[in-house]
């Protein structure tokens, strides 16, 4: 995450157009080894082809025929491409004989040395590129030591070059090296670059790079010190302001990561992030300042800037204000279906359901039958009846969707889950099964049938194979590993069932999984970490219906 992008990989070979046949002289036979035009159009059919072994040869016998340099270098960065060294050296005794002043020999001849072992020749070529000044040489020696084989060699060659004498009045060089030390393995190297960088030009990516590295050593003092030092010099710099800001975050100082992006110029993205760490903050104050410097702010209010006002508002409990918010994005902004389903939220809010499913409708008519937007909006009338306790409407809803948009998967899966909340397994069933057949590798969908048969049915062995494949595909899903120790508690594989559950509860401690990992315990035998599992589940919600059966059916 802290490769510059002087560091970026090198350059892939490029298709180039063949150039256009030469007006033919004489109408004599010419010897097909000899034609230029058809050695480029096979080597351009090669490398669209992704045979770049060939395209390199045929690129190599073309530069042969050609006084064209271009040639000669596409024949030597393919043959680099996939590592044909003799070949290599070919083509760039070519490219060499036709264009020796260009600064991608250098590059090129660096490459071939370094992975052939040869370190002092690689070291010529590259300081020779080096010291011809600007920014390019430079990035395309990061290139060859960053794909370097060799780690160790790649280091030792950084350590030659990058030195005062050569990286000169640069503060982005620099800091460019210290990355590639630190990507390379060298710490020490990158600390070292990083505080000359410091000291030498006491610039905003030095502080910067300087204080991250100071964080990946656990110093936390000292980045905050830099960033400090640093703001204080160009306190409107964003990119000191955001690095310092999502330190403090880190450190879990949401309310200092908001207070570092309020200085200095403001724009959308500033605005969003200082809403977020405010809201993690779940400071009030902090949330209402916001909230009123961005009402302040004269320049042209986007969508995006709308709808943050709205979010805003919510938090601060002015509902009326938010939907007022929400009302104003328009229908072209990229915010508006997320700004009108919160419109939707706070009518319903309200208690009022006629007007939120008019609301819905609404949306619906606006984004257009057969919409991107048409699903998402189903899916939240839909859910808005459930809530409600109209879990007929809510299927008929789904239905609906579905005639409209046969199979799909996001509608069919729904469907499901309320189908087998309302005992249909049969239906539920079906729905899931119809998801898999259109994609079998869905995680989703192969969970919530596992979990189904494993919960409702005895079809174990098949509950067991479905949800084995599940954790193959997503082996950290907690909501997996829940399904997956529970069907190891309902096979009798008390221990495996414990272990899984564990891992699933430590991830996602919500009510259901409590209430899984509770009634494997007290069957285990470990009463009172059960209750206390239980009871740490109704902390976070006393009615979840599996945990209020779970322990009525045992601890009553």
């Amino acid at each position: 995450m802290f490769a510059s992008c002087l560091l970026a990989a090198c350059a892939a070979p490029t298709k180039r157009e063949s150039p256009a046949p030469a007006v033919v002289q004489s109408v004599h036979p010419v010897a097909i080894d000899a034609d230029l035009p058809l050695k480029l159009i096979g080597a351009d059919l090669a490398v669209q082809k992704n045979d770049l072994a060939s395209a390199a040869r045929r690129y190599a016998d073309a530069a042969e025929l050609s006084d064209d340099a271009d040639i000669a270098e596409q024949a030597t960065r393919l043959a680099l491409a996939v590592k044909q060294w003799p070949l290599a050296h070919k083509s760039l005794a070519r490219w060499q004989a036709l264009d020796p002043k260009s600064v991608g020999l250098l590059q090129s001849r660096a490459w071939i040395a370094l992975a052939e072992g040869e370190i002092e020749p690689a070291f010529a070529a590259l300081d020779t590129l080096v010291q011809r000044g600007g920014d390019g040489p430079w990035r395309l020696a990061a290139q060859v030591m960053i794909g370097a084989g060799n780690k160790v060699q790649a280091l030792a060659l950084l350590e030659r070059l990058a030195v005062p004498g050569r990286l000169g009045d640069n503060s982005r060089e620099w800091v460019a090296m210290s990355q590639l030390a630190f990507k390379l393995g060298d710490k020490a190297l990158a600390g070292r670059l990083a505080d000359a960088a410091v000291a030498r030009f006491k610039s905003a990516d030095a502080y910067a790079w300087s204080a991250k590295l100071a964080l990946d050593r656990g110093e936390k003092a000292k980045a905050r010190e830099q960033y400090a030092d640093a703001l204080e010099r160009d306190p409107e710099s964003l990119q000191l302001r955001s690095g310092y800001a999502a330190m403090l975050a880190d450190s879990g100082d949401y309310a200092g990561a908001a207070r570092a992006l309020a200085e200095g110029p403001q724009s959308d993205v500033i605005y969003g992030a200082r809403a977020a760490y405010a809201a993690r903050a779940e400071d009030k104050s902090l949330q209402a300042a916001l909230y009123r410097s961005i009402q302040s702010d004269k320049s042209p209010r986007t969508g995006k800037r709308l709808y943050l006002l709205g979010q805003i508002a919510e938090l601060a409990g002015k509902d009326d204000e938010a939907a007022d918010w929400y009302r104003q994005v328009s229908e072209d902004d990229e915010n508006w279906l997320e700004a009108g389903i919160r419109g939707v939220v706070l009518v319903d809010k309200k208690g009022d359901d006629a007007a939120a499913l008019q609301r819905i409708g609404e949306l619906r008519l606006a984004a257009g039958a057969g919409s991107p937007e048409t699903v998402q909006l189903i899916l939240l009338e839909a859910e808005l009846l459930s809530r409600k306790g109209r879990k007929a409407e809510a299927m008929a809803a789904y239905s609906r969707g579905l005639d409209q948009l046969p199979g799909d998967s996001r509608l069919l899966y729904a469907r499901a889950m309320l189908a087998i909340e309302l005992d249909d397994i049969d239906s539920g069933e079906r729905d899931l099964r119809s998801v898999l057949v259109a994609d079998p590798e869905s995680a989703d969908a192969l969970n919530a049938l596992g979990y189904t048969l494993a919960d409702r049915t005895d079809r174990l062995v098949e509950a067991n194979e479905l949800i084995e494949k599940a954790i193959r595909i997503r082996p950290d899903e907690p909501a997996i590993l829940d399904s997956h120790g529970w069907i190891k508690y309902r096979l009798g594989h008390l221990d495996e069932a414990i272990t899984l559950l564990r891992q699933a509860y430590a991830k996602q401690p919500d009510s259901e999984v409590a209430a899984h990992l509770g009634e494997v315990l007290w069957v285990r035998g470990n009463r009172d970490e059960a209750r206390r599992i239980w009871e740490q589940g109704r902390e976070k919600d006393a009615g979840n219906k599996v945990l209020v059966e779970t322990m009525k059916r045992l601890a009553s």
